[in-house]
C-alpha cells in the first residue's frame, strides 16, 4: 500500500508553513528602548507585527557592557541586518528611553542605508500623576 502524500501543513512534517520566499517589506518602524542597563532594537512592520529584533545582551555582551554605546551600536546592526535582506528602503525611529545607546544606535541606523522619514522621541515623561481626593472629613 502506498503512503498518503503529507500535506502542506501538518505537523507530522514538521512545517506548518512555507517561509521558502521571504516577505517584501519596503517600509517599517524602528524601535530603539535605550535603557541603562540594555538596549533593545525591534524592526516591525508598519501594522506594528515584529520582523526582526536585537539586544546587547543577544549580541553577547553581559553585565555592565550592555549598556555602554558599543553595545548599542552592535545590536542596531544585527537588527537592521536582518531587514535590509528583505528589502526594507524606508523606515521610521522611535527613541525611548534615557540611556547612552541612543545616540549610538541612531548612528548604526543611518549608516545602515535606509532612508528615514522621521526620528520621534517617544521617552515617557512623568508629571507627577493625577490630584489625588480630597481628605475625608469625619
Amino acid at each position: 500500500m502506498a503512503k498518503p502524500i503529507p500535506k502542506m501543513g501538518s505537523r507530522k512534517n514538521g512545517r506548518i508553513g512555507s517561509r521558502k520566499h521571504t516577505r517584501k517589506i519596503p517600509k517599517g518602524v524602528i524601535h530603539v528602548q535605550a535603557s541603562f542597563n540594555n538596549t533593545i532594537v525591534t524592526v516591525t512592520d508598519v501594522q506594528g507585527r515584529v520582523i526582526s529584533w536585537s539586544s546587547a545582551g543577544t549580541c553577547g555582551f553581559k553585565g555592565t557592557r550592555r549598556g555602554t554605546p558599543f553595545a548599542a551600536q552592535t545590536a542596531a546592526g544585527s537588527a537592521i541586518r536582518t531587514v535590509t535582506d528583505q528589502g526594507m528602503q524606508r523606515a521610521e525611529v522611535m527613541i525611548k528611553g534615557p540611556g547612552l545607546g541612543r545616540d549610538a544606535a541612531l548612528r548604526a541606523i543611518r549608516r545602515s542605508g535606509i532612508l528615514l522619514n522621521f526620528i520621534r522621541d517617544v521617552t515617557p515623561m512623568p508629571h507627577n500623576g493625577c490630584r489625588s481626593p480630597k481628605k475625608r472629613r469625619v
